[in-house]
């Protein structure tokens, strides 16, 4: 698996390059964000993990040059700016995941690990028997494609990059709507159709109220519940 480290601090970028090389990451190091995204335009990685505070240019934004581009490589965001504010930036700008500093290298290590299962190599994404295709654009329900608004598209791609993660409602607006001046709730009435969509596929979308949406696959949705 080839990773991509964005790091600008010698000794951390040190520690996590002898700690992913040893599990079997074939990394790329750059302590610029100039020089990281020519590397991330030259080659193909299976996984980013990006500091955001960077000499030459910053981490947002060479995360939002990325996804202009089309580059959907997983990007596990790694940074020192923890409040939610900067949180919902990172997600908004393409992020996959956020890991705030001063963070446990065995969580990092898991959070990178969950990262490569879920998307797998070319960017494919699975759910249950849901399965997105970043290179196509294309979401499938085994072998079959779904057919699905452009709306219900952009919500399903931020829900399925944060799987069993809660994606709030003004991330999932912004994903949604972009500049519209709509209300996080007319997310609902897009989940709604989403759903009926979704039937059969093993997923479940599971509403927090108040806070937001999350995909889940219906094994996970079981093993969550209760016994009688």
């Amino acid at each position: 698996m080839k990773l991509l480290l964005v790091e600008d601090d010698f000794d951390l970028s040190g520690v996590l390059s002898r700690s992913l090389s040893s599990r079997g990451f074939e990394l790329l190091c750059c302590s610029d964000g100039v020089e990281a995204l020519a590397a991330a335009r030259k080659k193909s990685f299976d996984i980013i993990v990006l500091d955001l505070s960077l000499p030459g240019l910053d981490g947002l934004e060479l995360l939002h040059r990325l996804r202009g581009d089309g580059n959907a490589t997983p990007v596990l965001v790694l940074t020192a700016r923890g409040a939610v504010g900067d949180r919902i930036a990172g997600l908004n700008a393409g992020a996959d995941d956020y890991l705030a500093k001063p963070f446990d290298l065995e969580e990092l290590i898991a959070r990178v690990g969950a990262l490569t299962r879920r998307f797998g190599r070319d960017g494919e994404f699975r759910c249950g028997r849901l399965r997105y295709e970043a290179s196509a654009n294309v979401f499938y329900k085994d072998q079959s494609p779904l057919d699905l608004s452009q709306r219900e598209a952009d919500l399903l791609k931020k829900l399925m990059s944060r799987v069993e993660h809660v994606v709030p409602r003004e991330v999932l607006r912004d994903a949604v709507f972009g500049a519209d001046a709509a209300q996080a709730e007319a997310i609902d009435v897009v989940v709604h159709r989403l759903r009926k969509k979704l039937v059969g596929a093993n997923v479940e979308v599971l509403n927090l109220r108040g806070v937001g949406y999350l995909l889940c696959d219906d094994a996970s949705v079981a093993a969550q519940r209760p016994s009688s």
